[in-house]
């Protein structure tokens, strides 16, 4: 069996990176988080280009018609550059769940826009701090109409459509339904939030009565956005391996070049500790997001199991590298002037993203009582 990328992807890898290098160097981030620009769009444009937006969009919908294995090298490449742009919310969530569940002239409508990067979409699913579950979800929906609000919701400011999470009426699971929003159209209201990484920016939505469409038959949003996330865990799992070889390779660097009593701090066995803890945790998440790569593209039967463990794998090692690398720099990583700030932003950012370590936990934990069971 083989676990490994084909060498067509492994070029469609190498050549995302040589663009990234080029167009994305650290500047370009540090320009976002000092500046007003809710993020780079010239990076945007430039994977646009390159039509990395309709990647896994079916070619009848203005797409490539790649699949899930070339998401994952392309989201691998945009977590080691830590882009400051809107791909994962458009392309992991708001272009999967319509490709998946929307209706035929759903998809007709925002995906062939989504593929040619003319729109950003997003998922709304929270509500606030706590665990968005089937009991707490209070955005309503009747009439064709929505009323509620969301927060956070990644890069709402900047959206144009959103596949928001709804209150449909009924009891349980069975309440919840999927329903596409038109952000621009009336009874919408958004406002920028603060948040620990403000290049990848994160808004509160209101909506007043904001039309809408449901997505397929009402009742059916809980299984749909189950299904949506896990392949969206799958794909920041690569950003996170990603962003962990970022910050381990910084570390690695600052420890060969600074000197202390004479000697390379790297030649330190502290250090040395600290580069092995690191490369270990990446490599198991790597072997997670490998496993999960294979069963997303497959749609195996393991992708709910598989997801989570890439969930909990990648967030663990990034968060962890990120954090490493800040301490290998010493009271340089915590300056203003240092890039490790980029990582850690972003590794604590994407640890929350799709829902926290602790709630991808109870899931897998959970996924596997219920197969054991059966």
């Amino acid at each position: 069996m083989n676990f490994d990328f084909s060498d067509d992807q492994k070029m469609l890898k190498e050549q995302v990176r040589k663009f990234l290098t080029d167009k994305c160097p650290y500047t370009v981030p540090r320009r976002i988080l000092n500046g007003d620009e809710p993020y780079a769009k010239e990076v945007w444009k430039g994977l646009v280009d390159m039509g990395l937006t309709g990647t896994a969009i079916p070619e009848a919908y203005g797409g490539l018609g790649l699949g899930a294995l070339e998401l994952c090298v392309i989201a691998e490449e945009l977590g080691r550059a830590a882009a400051p742009v809107p791909f994962a919310s458009s392309v992991y969530l708001a272009s999967e769940a319509i490709k998946l569940f929307g209706t035929e002239k759903q998809k007709e409508t925002w995906l062939p826009k989504l593929a040619a990067g003319e729109i950003i979409g997003t998922l709304a699913l929270s509500e606030g701090t706590h665990a968005a579950s089937p009991r707490n979800i209070a955005t309503k929906f009747a009439g064709g109409k929505i009323s509620g609000e969301k927060l956070p919701v990644p890069d709402g400011d900047v959206a144009d459509v959103a596949v928001v999470v709804v209150n449909s009426g009924g009891s349980g699971d069975q309440a919840i339904s999927l329903a596409i929003v038109d952000l621009k159209g009336a009874g919408v209201t958004r406002e920028v939030l603060r948040t620990i990484d403000p290049t990848r920016s994160q808004a509160r939505i209101t909506f007043k009565d904001a039309p809408a469409e449901l997505m397929g038959p009402a009742g059916q949003g809980w299984s749909q956005l189950s299904r949506v996330l896990d392949g969206a865990a799958v794909l920041f799992a690569f950003e996170q391996v990603g962003g962990s070889e970022a910050a381990i390779e910084m570390a690695r660097d600052y420890s060969l070049e600074r000197y202390a009593f004479g000697r390379q701090i790297g030649s330190y066995q502290a250090i040395k500790h600290k580069l092995a803890d690191m490369y270990v945790k990446k490599e198991l998440a790597k072997s997670n997001a490998y496993f999960g790569a294979m069963m997303l593209n497959d749609e195996g039967a393991e992708l709910p199991e598989a997801a989570a463990a890439s969930r909990i794998a990648g967030s663990d090692a990034y968060v962890f590298a990120a954090q490493e690398s800040l301490q290998t720099h010493g009271g340089i990583g915590y300056t203003w002037e240092a890039n490790t700030q980029f990582h850690y932003r972003r590794a604590k950012l994407l640890a929350l993203v799709v829902g926290s370590t602790v709630q991808w936990k109870e899931k897998l934990a959970a996924r596997l009582e219920a197969k054991n069971a059966a």
